[in-house]
């Protein structure tokens, strides 16, 4: 009886746990439900799911190196002006004759150099990552008005846009835009990739997830009952084949969201199975801590901000592919919507909390609640208004759980 009474309680802790974290998504989906009517339906169209894609892809990126910057309780205030910066030089290198390849690790390593400059400030220097990157922000901007004389920089062709606005199936042939109705080799309503995808990363999660669950099982430790377990995989299933859906619907799966997903399977395996990624959490939630038990926190925090540099130069080539040239006032604000995206998405201020998939789906609560306002013909203003409440909201939300639970 005792041991029931055990089971039972374990279970509703498992339960109120899962709820906590996955609450976000939640939020996710009663936000896309309540702006249904107020649109017309509209923000449920398959053609403006890939469009929420289109136009935050780059501010998801921004938000998996963020999340660490946080983690470790530094910020990183330069991002925008950093993208705008490597976007202008990525268009130069572009235009020069090199291909999208080389463009894309030209960026890359160009960021993680400037991450290079800000992390050794930050962990060496010991000055505050508030004021240096609040510096690398008007430093990287003046550089970028240097860069394009104050004039935006054309793309050769549409090669480089390719990379952000780009679908899977028109490269692979799976259908041609020049065809009316764009529909060759449409299967029904459906264009396949998306699909193909979906159900390969499905595959792999599942394998992931029962080999884990053996090894727990054969380790004696402690796993979720079998009707649980079971439950959420059928829900990740339901959400992954439903967001295909959408793609498969429209013109098929973009190519930045393949980006997306490799990158946030890179950063949260980093975070979640190295020991690097134990270190960042161990730096951010107990500093003193971790320099006691042996940790080089100068070294973590040196390589987070080299990481987050590396993003940046990555969000740069999809923003600026995007917008199709390089513009000198490119990146304005993308350090408060991917500061809000981390907040709104569990990390916490605090320091030592925060997942990727959590941020992603933070990212993309703010993104809906964007794509709904503009499809409302509401003004930019607006926009401003209500991000900066959501903001200021979701860090009060942290600040009065962590007190609640004794933490701070």
């Amino acid at each position: 009886m005792n041991n029931k009474v055990i089971h039972i309680s374990n279970v509703k802790a498992l339960i109120k746990n899962n709820l906590r974290n996955y609450s976000m998504f939640i939020m996710l989906i009663l936000i896309m439900l309540i702006f249904a009517p107020l649109t017309g339906g509209n923000n449920w169209n398959p053609r403006n799911f890939v469009n929420i894609f289109f136009q935050n892809s780059y501010v998801l990126i921004l938000a998996v190196g963020m999340v660490m910057i946080i983690i470790t309780q530094n910020i990183d205030l330069s991002v925008g002006s950093v993208c705008a910066f490597v976007g202008a030089l990525s268009a130069m290198v572009y235009n020069s004759g090199a291909g999208m390849p080389v463009t894309v690790i030209a960026s890359i390593l160009i960021g993680v150099a400037i991450g290079a400059y800000q992390g050794a400030w930050v962990a060496f220097a010991k000055l505050p990552a508030f004021i240096v990157t609040l510096s690398g922000m008007l430093l990287f901007r003046g550089l970028t008005y240097i860069v394009t004389k104050v004039s935006p920089i054309s793309l050769k062709d549409t090669g480089y846009s390719l990379f952000a606005t780009g679908i899977l199936d028109e490269v692979l042939k799976f259908s041609d835009p020049s065809r009316a109705n764009n529909d060759a080799f449409r299967i029904g309503p459906y264009f396949p990739m998306a699909f193909v995808v979906a159900i390969t990363l499905l595959i792999a999660f599942f394998i992931t997830e029962l080999l884990r669950r053996r090894k727990k099982i054969a380790n004696d430790f402690e796993v979720v009952p079998l009707p649980m377990f079971i439950t959420k995989l059928v829900i990740i299933s339901i959400l992954v084949l439903g967001l295909a859906d959408r793609f498969a619907r429209s013109r098929g799966l973009p190519i930045v969201v393949l980006v997306l997903g490799v990158t946030v399977f890179v950063f949260h395996f980093i975070l979640n199975n190295t020991v690097l990624g134990r270190y960042i959490y161990a730096v951010g939630g107990n500093p003193r801590s971790a320099k006691l038990s042996g940790i080089n926190s100068e070294v973590v925090t040196f390589f987070v901000f080299c990481f987050m540099g590396g993003l940046a130069g990555l969000a740069a080539v999809v923003s600026t592919g995007y917008m199709n040239s390089a513009l000198p006032q490119a990146g304005n604000l993308f350090e408060l919507d991917t500061i809000a995206a981390c907040y709104i998405g569990g990390v916490s201020a605090g320091g030592g909390i925060g997942t990727v998939i959590g941020v992603i789906v933070g990212g993309l609560v703010m993104s809906a609640i964007n794509n709904g306002m503009i499809l409302m013909n509401l003004g930019t203003h607006y926009q401003y208004v209500v991000k900066a409440l959501i903001l200021v909201l979701a860090v009060f939300y942290d600040i009065y759980n962590r007190r609640k639970a004794g933490l701070g």
